[in-house]
């Protein structure tokens, strides 16, 4: 069976492909389009399809649209419930009609085989159905909104969902995180790991009052009561100083929903009885709440999907599909889903940007040399990465133990100074300097306590919080990557480099060869690693 899955409706349009129940490919539009988020989440936006995510995956595998069985759309407008928002009607109407706008973007794809999936199942179904360890597992997707609902709690039994809880608008985890966003100045609905990272500056001064407007129901749900943020901190325009009191309500916003979500793991756990929790949704990426449902809540194991936004729905959608007819489906190979490019055509890159390039003996080797003596690589490997986070495949690379990296690594990708970044690590050292959060720990979506004996060792990947997002990686799944560790190792004594992604503020991450070229020809990084060549800034 051959389901092409579309994520189109809102933001991070996106398609993934699965054959006969393997994942075969998935790519976010705004890598070749090269818009932030494909586009913006607006109901005049929603006829725009990830047309050219949708070619290359049907590519990839050497299909047509006229090859395909089903395509899974991840959103279902007949659900949608009367509502005041402006326009929405207007989002529905084109909902509705993707099947047309698929078929003209995708000429030879027969309309009437496109399924819509409610666009929280096809969550579920991206977290639970792609799991590694496969069979019985509760699911927990929290977001913005889908349809009419803004939260599911159920559990897997054979690959079949049971639905025990949704939370229906407006109340919504994800929309109170978005609607602080931006009251604190930054870009609602892609900025919101910003305020993750700044509730680390201060006390959640507020925290009170938030339990009193944002609590758990009964019944696995919650409740959530406005509040005017401008009585707690003052407006903040996007180029205003951030202060203290903006960071207190980051910190009280962003502890109660820690607190909300735990509660709502309790419920689930009590409910299915199952040992093992799996999360998607854009509240799944709050990489702080996780670790707290690791650390505090019932499950034995929390696994959440790499691309848990709403771009993940594209997969969620094809393998619901696929469920439905009956038909088993492997679970998730891993995040590198999307585009790659063989070392003959890397070269003709090269050679046609007339830029300098060497081959050196082993490009890992090269790497681990300049990142021992302080120079900033980017790295450009294999395929690319299907969601928001630099894996090992388009990153940017530093010594983790000069602490000034922070600030240059920052200053190179043009972003706030409060921003962490993030360490790699050997999967076979990680417990020896990281603690609380799981491992391995390969996705970077949860945080970890830096252990103090290595607090001076890495400082450059310490937040201020004494935390840090790791990413394990393992030499059976990444070997160059860990060849470059290992090396830089040998050569500092330092199992870790930093990892953020390959980009600048603002656009898509890296994914062919010509971004690549052009952000390291614009941003100041010492040295590019692509395929097995090297360019060295002259």
């Amino acid at each position: 069976m051959r389901v092409l899955g579309i994520n189109a409706v809102f933001h991070d349009p996106a398609a993934a492909l699965v054959v006969d129940g393997e994942v075969v490919a998935a790519a976010e539009e705004e890598r070749f389009s090269r818009r932030k988020h494909g586009k913006r989440p607006v109901p005049f936006s929603a006829w725009e399809q990830p047309e050219q995510a949708a070619r290359w995956c049907l590519e990839r595998a050497g299909l047509t649209p006229a090859d395909l069985d089903a395509v899974a759309y991840s959103y279902d407008p007949d659900l949608v419930e009367p509502n005041d928002v402006p326009w929405e009607d207007l989002r529905t109407e084109y909902a509705r009609r993707a099947p047309y706008f698929l078929a003209t973007a995708l000429p030879g794809l027969d309309p009437a085989i496109v399924r819509f999936v409610p666009h929280h199942v096809a969550h579920a179904a991206s977290t639970g159905l792609a799991a590694p360890f496969g069979g019985d597992c509760a699911v927990l997707v929290n977001d913005g909104r889908g349809e009419c609902r803004s939260h599911l709690a159920g559990s897997y039994r054979g690959h079949r969902l049971e639905t025990l809880a949704a939370q229906h608008l407006p109340h919504s985890l994800g929309l109170l995180y978005e609607d602080l966003t931006e009251h604190l100045g930054f870009l609602r609905s892609s900025d919101e790991y910003k305020v993750m990272a700044l509730a680390s500056y201060a006390e959640p001064k507020h925290l009170d009052l938030l339990r009193e407007h944002v609590r758990a129901t009964e019944d696995g749900g919650f409740h959530i009561t406005p509040l005017d943020w401008a009585t707690l901190a003052k407006r903040r325009g996007p180029d205003d100083e951030v202060t203290r009191e903006h960071a207190e309500l980051a910190a009280s916003v962003q502890v109660r929903v820690e607190e909300v979500l735990l509660d709502l793991v309790r419920w689930l756990h009590e409910r299915t009885g199952q040992k093992r929790l799996t999360m998607a949704g854009g509240v799944a990426l709050n990489c702080v709440a996780n670790t707290r449902i690791f650390a505090e809540g019932p499950f034995d194991e929390v696994w959440v999907q790499p691309a848990a936004g709403d771009a993940g729905t594209a997969l969620g959608a094809a393998l619901q599909v696929v469920a439905d007819a009956g038909e088993p489906a492997a679970a998730m190979p891993g995040a590198d889903l999307g585009r790659s490019w063989t070392d003959a055509e890397i070269e003709d890159y090269l050679r046609n940007a007339k830029v300098a390039y060497e081959e050196p003996d082993d490009v890992a080797v090269a790497v681990a040399e300049a990142l021992a003596e302080d120079k900033v690589v980017a790295w450009f490997q294999g395929r690319s990465e299907y969601g928001p986070r630099a894996l090992g495949r388009r990153s940017l690379l530093a010594h983790p133990g000069k602490a000034e990296n922070l600030e240059r690594l920052n200053n190179v990708k043009g972003r706030e100074q409060f921003r962490p970044i993030a360490p790699m690590v050997l999967a076979d050292r990680a417990a020896e300097l990281f603690d609380r959060g799981p491992l391995p720990s390969p996705y970077m979506l949860f945080v970890h306590d830096v252990r103090p004996e290595w607090r001076d060792r890495v400082p450059a990947v310490v937040h201020v919080d004494g935390t840090a997002r790791v990413q394990t990686v393992d030499p059976g799944t990444e070997p160059l990557m860990a060849r470059v560790i290992r090396e830089f190792d040998r050569r500092t004594g330092v199992p870790v480099v930093v990892n953020t992604s390959l980009n600048t503020a603002g656009r898509p991450m890296v994914d062919d060869p010509r971004d690549a070229l052009e952000c390291f020809g614009s941003a100041p990084v010492d040295l590019l690693a692509i395929g097995r060549f090297v360019v060295r800034r002259p």
